[in-house]
């Protein structure tokens, strides 16, 4: 039974699709849930299924999101009785906790000082080691009169330097070289500064083909502490997480055994109520050391519902209203297994730079077994002000092949239309062999990046379309297929960086076009807006397609999809030279910092300026070896993307 007497209405202080996920379940409770929202989010998903929102400022996640005058300010003007954080933002700061209780508002989430101390990793190793968790030998303290550089020869190479505040991969570096020990340092506390407001990190030796496997605990205010088994979360890219399943390949019922007693002795160990996580580094012969552990709910949450059985932030809800937890350890076993992909907007052909920009069309197919955890829908904007995630989809089935297939049938039959996302790059991953047979550590990924992000090979008749659609004006207004005669016009375009020019006839209602790749015959059967219906490759298929600019999107499901750009052939040859010293940014983002100096010789791929996007950061190089003539950015800066940072004059 759901214990909510205390509260009534509920504030969360976040956004995105764990905000919707949360007011599904403070619904459900029969509760209020009341949203935030910024300038950017004002017709945001989570806005549009809560049952009060309320405005926090500007886009700006420091002016909005990370505001606690802000937040409490709202819960005040909409009578909220308690706080849900989320994760990410300030779920794990102990002082907004303590702000949130100090007004009289219920907490959901655990004790401030166990936050506190989870949160300071040098200081949760110390608790970790002392209540006899196994920890990872490394060092840990205050850096201040500390030459770092010698602790580290001390812990010996490979090691890993880690940000003491925060998570999800920021202010992590994996340094194999004494000599690359400094640049890795100061990267590390730049990144961790920006994110959490907290340059400090811990060195710790880091354990090469280890797996990330977490456990999942649960515990209440009057003493009771169970788990719910452990999550796999070792395919990840750059310490980020992609894909998460539970429960893990590499477990076995002993091994969980151990994982978890380990795990309930953490949460003890520091007082916790909640739900929490407990992370670990797994070894081939069994050995696990301790990392971190999350206070707060994760991102892959979702996979443990599944396979357990338990709603965790019904659990949640229930534990901050002074509910004791009605779960017995011995009963706990999982059932099935789910496995949960995260879907991004990025691009992992070009770097996995984070993408920005409206998404014209996503509707994914129901499927029985498949949930989707998302924070957008047609028509939104994926803004550069926050994380890039679109949504989770989770696959359950009887068993890991079962989820798995069903899972990569979901991400080849649902793209995201108007965005470049990672659903390809996540179908080939989940593909592969390794992956189906369990068979990788926390670097599989990297050490594979090259076949996961290769363009993929084109079908020649939807490079054909999409040279049609982009010739052709607004069909709402022209409806070029409904003429009769004969017309024969020429479209240059750019597809992955290659030209190409086509010929495209119109005859008797239908188009032939040709160019480098063949002839294609097609016809238009019929169009509305977006959608498509297309005598294609032999036979009727649905189309859709976005238009941005000069751009085009185009998804044919049965056959891929493909983006070109219209090039004006009086621009073909500046559109084809590469390295013109002229350094762009990618990315919308804030400069953090310049790297070099005018006048300074450099040689091609020399970073020059370090850009922040969605919490990570980007290092632009040079593209020519030459002299730096200009830098235009300074730090603190907000540059939009292709904004030229710096010019190089091409040495003679």
């Amino acid at each position: 039974m759901l214990c909510t007497n205390s509260f009534k209405r509920v504030l969360i202080a976040n956004r995105g699709e764990i905000a919707v996920r949360i007011a599904a379940a403070v619904q459900e409770a029969g509760l209020t849930a009341i949203a935030v929202y910024s300038d950017a989010d004002e017709d945001a998903l989570h806005v549009e299924v809560a049952d009060v929102s309320v405005h926090i400022g500007p886009a700006d996640v420091g002016a909005s999101y990370l505001n606690v005058p802000a937040l409490l300010g709202a819960a005040e003007a909409v009578g909220a009785d308690a706080v849900h954080p989320g994760y990410g933002f300030l779920s794990e700061n102990a002082e907004f906790a303590r702000a949130v209780m100090d007004a009289g508002l219920v907490w959901i989430g655990p004790p401030p000082d166990a936050i506190a101390a989870m949160g300071d990793k040098a200081r949760a190793k110390q608790l970790m080691t002392d209540a006899g968790v196994p920890v990872l030998p490394g060092w840990q303290g205050d850096a201040s009169g500390v030459d770092l550089g010698a602790e580290a020869d001390a812990v010996g190479y490979p090691l890993l330097i880690k940000a003491v505040a925060g998570g999800g991969g920021r202010g992590m570096r994996v340094v194999e070289r004494s000599e690359d020990f400094a640049a890795a340092l100061q990267s590390a506390q730049s990144e961790a500064g920006a994110a959490f407001g907290n340059g400090d990190v811990l060195l710790e030796r880091y354990v090469v083909g280890g797996r990330h496997v977490e456990i999942q605990v649960l515990a209440d205010g009057h003493g009771n502490v169970v788990h719910l088994g452990e999550r796999e979360c070792s395919l990840q890219r750059r310490h980020q997480k992609i894909v998460e399943e539970a429960p893990s390949p590499a477990v076995d019922a002993d091994l969980r055994a151990r994982m978890g007693s380990a795990a309930v002795a953490a949460a003890q160990t520091v007082g916790y109520a909640g739900a929490g996580t407990v992370e670990f580094l797994l070894e081939d012969d069994g050995s696990f050391w301790f990392l971190e552990m999350n206070t707060r709910l994760q991102v892959e949450h979702p996979v443990t519902e599944e396979v357990y059985g338990v709603d965790l932030v019904a659990a949640q809800l229930h534990v901050a209203a002074g509910g004791a937890l009605e779960l017995d350890q011995e009963d706990l076993e999982p059932v099935g297994h789910a496995i949960e992909a995260r879907i991004y907007a990025e691009d992992p052909a070009g770097g996995f730079l984070p993408q920005s920009g409206r998404i014209v069309a996503w509707d994914g197919p129901e499927l029985p077994g498949v949930r989707v955890d998302a924070g957008v829908r047609s028509g939104d904007v994926v803004s550069p002000h926050y994380d890039p995630m679109v949504a989770k989809v989770i696959a359950v089935g009887a068993d890991r092949e079962e989820a798995r297939r069903l899972l990569v049938s979901w991400l080849r039959d649902a793209p995201v239309l108007g965005l470049q996302t990672n659903q390809e790059f996540l179908g080939r991953l989940l593909e592969h062999h390794d992956v189906a047979t369990g068979a990788f550590d926390t670097t599989w990924v990297e050490r594979n990046a090259e076949a996961l992000t290769a363009p993929a090979e084109t079908h020649p008749d939807l490079l054909a379309l999409a040279a049609l659609l982009l010739s052709l004006p607004d069909p709402v207004a022209a409806e070029p297929w409904s003429s009769r005669g004969e017309a024969t016009w020429f479209v240059d375009l750019e597809h992955a960086g290659e030209a190409v020019s086509a010929r495209i006839t119109f005859r008797d209602g239908s188009y032939s076009v040709a160019s480098s790749a063949g002839v294609t015959d097609l016809a238009v059967l019929a169009w509305d807006g977006d959608a498509l219906m297309v005598h294609l490759a032999g036979a009727r298929r649905p189309a859709l397609y976005a238009r941005d600019g000069a751009a085009l999107h185009l998804v044919v499901p049965s056959l891929g999809s493909v983006r070109v750009t219209a090039v004006d052939p009086l621009d073909r040859a500046a559109a084809a030279r590469v390295g013109d010293g002229r350094i762009k940014s990618p990315i919308a983002g804030r400069v953090v910092r310049a790297l070099v100096e005018p006048g300074a010789e450099v040689t091609h791929g020399t970073p020059l300026v370090v850009v922040e996007a969605m919490k990570m950061e980007h290092h632009l190089g040079a593209d020519v070896d030459g002299v730096v003539a200009e830098l235009r950015v300074a730090a603190g800066d907000q540059v939009a993307a292709g904004t030229i940072v710096a010019l190089v004059t091409v040495a003679d």
